[in-house]
């Protein structure tokens, strides 16, 4: 039999050799959650005989955001979306038997778009340079993944909520069946992600259904919050029904209802709510099955045990969003206020005067001007303070924790955009001179040498649990006592409390 080809216990699947390893793309974890599957679990897949071809990307999730045109343009990857969607992807140096730790990638998008079928996301390189299997995936996203309607129509409505985390779930067991003809170790699983990826990592942590199905986390500008309350569920809910025009109509006209009618009602409740402000409407949320509790808290009472992890952030995640902000531009003293208003109000539910001017106060005119304060204000609230109070928690367990921000900027346009969201995944990936990229970021020395060096402590983490690298200092863990944080740069180095204020000011907030 081939190299290429692999016998997995749904059939056999053929790849193709890179020459370094062998990829085997659009490989189906799941039934297709079409029909009357679309608000359900996902089912388990159905056998095929003969050998079925794994060459290609399998579909995209249903998404709208002009952003994913913009992505898969630029970045490569697969542009047929469809409800069928439910597909991962596998990159190994070798289908030996071997056991290689492993590493699954979540892949981000505001759980609205993105796919793990994106070239950005390729995981030949780490796969040959770690000698570990790469795996990325897809999951049902926004209103399709994440609707809970049991505020509306009750739990027997036939619309499950959180699908989407339930499809990362059902993932990360097909690894545990399956990764062993792949050549990877199944008891040595590293999850990992950015942003809503990192931000599903950190749920994953709390969920009880995924313990034991991972044994190390990478959590890439994402934390353990961004999970919606029911009371916060259900507000959803009621503003995406008004939006399709099924206010006071049975479940059935969700679950029916066209793909392109659910899209545009999903994108009417991000509009109202507020996007740019940074609240994401499609996330987990509590529904008394899945999650009977945030996982933040399930971690902070210790009624989950969470494993060795790595939790980091871009130093100035938030301007990446300004591109998509017009109003920024002329913002104003005024104007900030008002948007710092509106956002802590959505957080609290209230609109609180005091809290209010002890934020203003709090990113003042010292910090700079006020799109410059904005990007603060949101980068330690929506990036910052959870990931250092997740660590926290993780470390306060008794795992080992481990912290980094990451802090280059690209030479050319680095004045303007800092070391903004999402620009450390080619350094993970080593993907900074491929394509695009090349331009983008510019190909240089610091940059090559940065990348290498996190690939190989991402590598080392996976492999024993300790991120280390050649010309990267110790890196010493993130304990209460010590809260120590990795400053991923040109110059790289240790440091101590570096989000502490953040963590002081927003606390109250997110927990």
């Amino acid at each position: 039999m081939s190299a290429t080809v692999v016998t997995t216990p749904s059939g056999k699947l053929e790849g193709k050799d890179l020459g370094h390893c062998l990829e085997f793309r659009g490989i189906p974890f799941a039934a297709p959650p079409v029909g009357p599957l679309r608000y359900q679990p996902p089912e388990p897949v159905d056998a095929w005989s003969g050998v079925r071809e794994a060459k290609a990307f399998g579909p995209v999730a249903p998404q709208n955001d002009a952003m994913s045109v913009v992505v898969r343009r630029f970045l490569g990857g697969s542009t047929e979306q469809s409800e069928d969607c439910l597909y991962l992807n596998v990159w190994t140096p070798a289908a030996d038997g071997a056991r290689r730790p492993v590493m699954v990638w979540i892949h981000g998008g505001a759980f609205t778009l993105g796919s793990g079928g994106n070239e950005l996301y390729a995981g030949s390189r780490l796969a040959r340079r770690g000698d570990v299997v790469v795996v990325t995936l897809n999951y049902r996203l926004g209103a399709i993944g994440f609707l809970n309607a049991n505020g509306s129509f009750g739990k027997d409505s036939g619309i499950v909520p959180n699908v989407g985390l339930h499809d990362q779930v059902a993932a990360l067991k097909w690894v545990r069946d399956h990764i062993e003809v792949f050549g990877g170790d199944p008891e040595q699983v590293t999850v990992f992600g950015e942003s809503a990826g990192g931000m599903s990592v950190g749920t994953l942590l709390g969920t009880p259904s995924a313990q034991g199905l991972f044994h190390r986390a990478i959590l890439q500008s994402g934390a353990a919050h961004n999970v919606s309350t029911e009371v916060k569920a259900a507000e959803v809910s009621k503003l995406f029904l008004e939006e399709l025009g099924a206010d006071g109509e049975s479940p059935h006209a969700v679950r029916e209802a066209p793909v392109a009618a659910l899209l545009k009602a999903q994108r009417g409740v991000a509009d109202r709510l507020g996007v740019l402000l940074g609240i994401l409407p499609w996330q987990p949320s509590v529904d008394g099955g899945l999650l009977t509790e945030s996982p933040f808290d399930a971690i902070a009472g210790g009624r989950v045990t969470p494993v060795p992890s790595i939790i980091g952030t871009n130093r100035d995640e938030w301007r990446l969003f300004l591109m998509g902000d017009p109003r920024v531009r002329t913002l104003d003293e005024a104007a900030f206020e008002r948007r710092v208003r509106r956002t802590l109000e959505a957080a609290v539910g209230a609109n609180d005067d005091a809290l209010v001017a002890s934020a203003v106060a709090r990113y003042g005119p010292a910090l700079g001007t006020p799109i410059e304060r904005w990007c603060t204000f949101q980068s330690d609230r929506v990036f910052h303070a959870p990931a250092t109070m997740l660590a926290e928690k993780c470390a306060g367990a008794g795992v080992p924790t481990y912290t980094y921000r990451f802090d280059w900027v690209p030479r050319m346009v680095g004045s303007y955009t800092g070391s903004f969201h999402a620009l450390e995944i080619p350094f993970v990936f080593g993907t900074v001179r491929s394509g695009f990229l090349r331009m983008a970021l510019g190909a240089t020395t610091d940059a090559r040498s940065l990348s290498n060096r996190m690939q190989q402590a991402w590598l080392t983490f996976a492999r024993n649990g300790q991120p280390v690298a050649e010309n990267l200092p110790d890196w010493l863990p993130f304990t209460e006592q010590h809260p120590r944080t990795m400053i991923l740069g040109p110059t790289s180095g240790i440091h101590e409390d570096v989000h502490a204020p953040a963590v002081r000011f927003f606390s109250s907030l997110l927990c």
